[in-house]
């Protein structure tokens, strides 16, 4: 949720915005020495109080504004040869790495979290050898969860699973997600389920793995806890929920035919298909699971702005109206209850043809969809 207003800092270089760095407070450092021999004070910076600019309030939580990070790469002649690097510390996007030998264990440990208790165990999970962008291989075990008693012929029989596990400090990219099942189009016998276990999914490597049509195959996304980044802070057991399913979103679009609205778009948002564990089908998970929702009109392809934003599981001291208290700011209340539901406002399609909706459960869990509107 937006919970609150913060202060606003000042900018360095307000016209290069936040990547410019911020302005912060000095003082001057005086010393014995200094005041014996009149030499001029030593200005310190303290980067710990950086200058509010009491003009302007900023809202911020966890859904703002989102964006593929961008690639920045040095030239040759500025970087440090001397220095000697481990293969593994660096950001690996094929093969394996130390880290993902330590996922793939906690996978095997704990499985994957799906909705109203139910999960995905695994019977064995190994390294994957002789492929680069699939890195573990394995067998679920038929699943039971939620009934001890579960009936003949309903529970989801036993199958191979591969996993392409994300890099630690990026989204999973779509290059990944195309390699990883060309690799899988290779393998006989041929897996029942394909993994994509990630901190994080870029918007395009997302839509890949919901749109994937194999027949007798499944896709699914896996969110990965970012304790998974901290092994000192993270619990061992098998009870850790160190991976969650992640749902895909049902939304509707539609173009307006009739009224004062005529030819703009309006969405409507369903709520999640789930993979349901013990079918192996997916179903619909319904609206009440949604926590928050984001419409981008105007997707370009890179980053999610948000141009409409709802809360549907918000009441009066949520959401905006809570914003609004905080803010001290007078709200219209037909517009707080227009932003409270799962239709969105109508809209005219953006100059690049594309409208994106994030929704985000009541885990925090995140799904995306894009649509074009052309």
């Amino acid at each position: 949720m937006l919970t609150a207003n913060f202060s606003y800092y000042a900018l360095a270089h307000p016209d290069e915005g936040v990547g410019s760095g911020l302005r912060y407070r000095t003082v001057d450092a005086v010393s014995a020495r200094i005041l014996a021999y009149d030499e001029p004070a030593r200005r310190t910076v303290l980067y710990d109080q950086p200058k509010i600019d009491g003009s302007k309030a900023r809202v911020a939580g966890p859904f703002t504004v989102e964006a593929v990070p961008a690639p920045v790469v040095k030239a040759l002649d500025a970087v440090d040869r001397s220095t000697s690097w481990e293969a593994d510390s660096s950001v690996a996007r094929s093969g394996p790495t130390i880290r993902q030998s330590d996922w793939r264990e906690e996978l095997l440990k704990t499985g994957i979290r799906g909705k109203a208790g139910q999960r995905i165990s695994f019977a064995r999970l190994e390294p994957f050898a002789g492929t680069n962008w699939l890195h573990a291989d394995g067998e679920t075990r038929p699943d039971d969860s939620g009934d001890n008693r579960v009936r003949e012929g309903t529970a989801q029989e036993a199958g191979r699973v591969v996993v392409a596990f994300g890099p630690d400090h990026a989204p999973l990219e779509q290059r990944q997600v195309a390699r990883a099942i060309e690799e899988a189009h290779s393998l006989v016998p041929r897996p029942k389920i394909i993994v994509f276990a990630a901190f994080q999914f870029d918007p395009e490597a997302a839509k890949d793995i919901d749109e994937m049509n194999w027949p007798g195959v499944q896709f699914i996304k896996v969110h990965m806890n970012a304790d998974l980044l901290t092994d000192d802070l993270r619990k061992k057991g098998r009870t850790n929920e160190s991976f969650w399913l992640v749902g895909q979103p049902d939304v509707d679009f539609e173009r307006i035919a009739t009224g004062e609205d005529a030819g703009k778009h309006r969405v409507t948002v369903r709520g999640f298909d789930y993979y349901n564990t013990k079918t192996g089908e997916l179903e619909s998970g319904g609206e009440k699971q949604i926590a928050v929702w984001m419409l981008d009109t105007d997707y370009d392809g890179r980053s999610l702005l948000p141009r409409q934003v709802f809360f549907p599981m918000a009441d009066a001291r949520q959401g905006w109206g809570f914003l609004a208290k905080n803010l001290k700011a007078e709200i219209d209340e037909d517009l707080i209850a227009a932003y409270s539901g799962t239709r969105s406002l109508p809209f005219d399609a953006g100059p690049h043809g594309r409208a994106a909706v994030k929704i985000v459960d009541d885990r925090g869990i995140e799904s995306l969809k894009i649509v074009d509107l052309k």
